[in-house]
């Protein structure tokens, strides 16, 4: 997995509540156990008109927003189903982050298994970004998670987030549940050479 220290990149507002993990990957397109080919669906039925189209009107398909790599949106960010595609989805279109007030809880623990981080903050602060990101579009955030902060390019917006440590290391370090159990790789070989 990608170690995750630092990104900066364009931010995208998707301002609704209850995004479910069904309009991150629809499950139409859910054909496949591998991790990648899926950002092409990523909100597939908001980014595609239905004759397949793109869609003008959806943020990710204006040209400011386009290549994104983080996401603003609002609570509830990933109910529905605990299908794992859609951290996948959003990972291989380029997301690094989703900002948001809220997560569902599964969509938050699989985030961090795929090396996304999902950061939570209060609404009026993912308010005072969205406001940002709509008045100035192709406004760049910068992410860091060493220091545990977001800020725009300007420094007109300077926040401060939370991460549970133990989550912290592991996205700093790109480990996930594999990674952290072959830390330990001598000593389970040697336990198993006593069997």
């Amino acid at each position: 997995m990608e170690p995750f220290v630092k990104v900066s990149g364009v931010a995208a507002p998707i301002d609704r509540v209850n995004i479910d993990t069904d309009q991150v990957i629809p499950a139409i397109h859910l054909k496949s156990i591998e991790r990648t080919g899926y950002g092409k669906f990523l909100f597939s039925s908001w980014r595609f008109n239905a004759d397949g189209t793109p869609n003008p009107d959806f943020v990710l398909n204006k040209p400011e927003y386009q290549n994104a790599s983080i996401i603003v949106a609002g609570r509830n960010f990933g109910c529905g189903s605990s299908r794992e595609h859609a951290p996948w989805a959003l990972q291989d279109y380029g997301i690094r982050c989703v900002i948001a007030p809220s997560f569902a809880d599964i969509f938050h623990n699989n985030c961090y298994q795929n090396g996304l981080l999902p950061i939570v903050l209060p609404e009026e602060d993912v308010r005072r970004l969205m406001d940002k990101l709509e008045k100035d579009p192709g406004t760049k955030l910068n992410i860091d998670l060493e220091g545990l902060r977001i800020w725009d390019e300007d420094e007109e917006i300077v926040l401060e987030f939370n991460v549970e440590e133990f989550r912290r290391y592991c996205l700093l370090n790109g480990l996930d549940d594999i990674g952290l159990t072959l830390q330990n790789e001598e000593a389970i070989k040697a336990f198993e050479s006593k069997s």
